[in-house]
């Protein structure tokens, strides 16, 4: 049994593995509670979606992966590290709200800029920034400055950025936000197109609970302020999922177990 048990593959460790995390910021009006008790992992290749109201927390456990923020209590790895062990050995790509690209460099610029902050050789850095340009399909816009692509095209440069130095992890902080629905649509179609063909661990911040549901393998509920999960659903809907898979009887069950995750949290305040 025991030489049985020795030849069994051992189960991978999680990529993201939260126990008990708290986060509590010391203000003048007292303390607010952040995150309170998050436990969740996170294993390598999953598209996790965290959904909730504003304030909820939300952001703060992506900045917190990202060691952008410093947990109050609990234990959080990243990758089998500490996050902020694991920032420095190039984990994660960070895709924030806002596009946040130079309007004095060109996209090319713009996507290159931590390959060259990192210290990568200049032909390698060509070859790597050409490569993701073309995974977002932005290969003819290199030489284009921001200020001539439109908000759709902006924040698929800033995917091909975060994803420049092949990171393992994707963090993305409610990226399409700003974006109305068409564009919206089509970068989610996209958006799972370039999971598939990369394999990337994702974790995506949204308000958007048809986003949600037609983006992840699992979503994660949060409640409000302090922020706590609520429920973490997992999808049973197919890897490849057409926009008109949002009409299904699955994608509209979870979609519905969401909405009541959400509206138990709100009422356990």
């Amino acid at each position: 049994m025991a030489d049985h048990a020795a030849r069994m593959p051992r189960a991978a460790a999680p990529v993201i593995a939260a126990e008990g995390l708290d986060l509590v910021y010391r203000t003048a009006d007292g303390p607010v509670h952040a995150l309170r008790d998050v436990t969740l992992t996170v294993n390598r290749g999953e598209f996790v979606s965290f959904i909730g109201p504003s304030g909820c927390g939300k952001t703060t456990f992506l900045r917190c992966v990202a060691a952008l923020e410093t947990p109050t209590g609990g234990r959080l790895s990243v990758n089998g590290m500490s996050p902020d062990e694991a920032r420095r050995a190039r984990a994660y790509g960070y895709v924030f709200q806002a596009a946040g690209l130079y309007p004095w460099r060109t996209i090319e610029g713009n996507v290159r800029l931590p390959l060259e902050i990192m210290g990568y050789p200049r032909a390698e850095a060509r070859e790597r920034v050409a490569r993701v340009l073309d995974l977002v399909e932005l290969g003819g816009f290199a030489r284009k400055y921001p200020w001539q692509l439109s908000g759709g095209m902006q924040q698929r440069a800033s995917i091909a950025r975060a994803l420049a130095f092949d990171a393992d992890i994707l963090l993305m902080d409610e990226p399409f936000g700003a974006l109305d629905e068409i564009v919206r649509d089509r970068l989610n179609e996209e958006l799972l197109r370039l999971w598939d063909r990369t394999g990337k661990t994702t974790l995506f911040v949204t308000h958007s609970i048809p986003e949600a549901v037609y983006l992840s393998t699992r979503i994660v509920v949060m409640s409000p302020r302090p922020g706590r999960i609520t429920d973490v659903i997992e999808s049973p809907l197919p890897r490849e999922r057409p926009l008109e898979i949002r009409e299904s009887p699955d994608f509209l069950a979870v979609a519905h177990r969401v909405r009541e995750g959400l509206r138990a949290g709100h009422g356990d305040l």
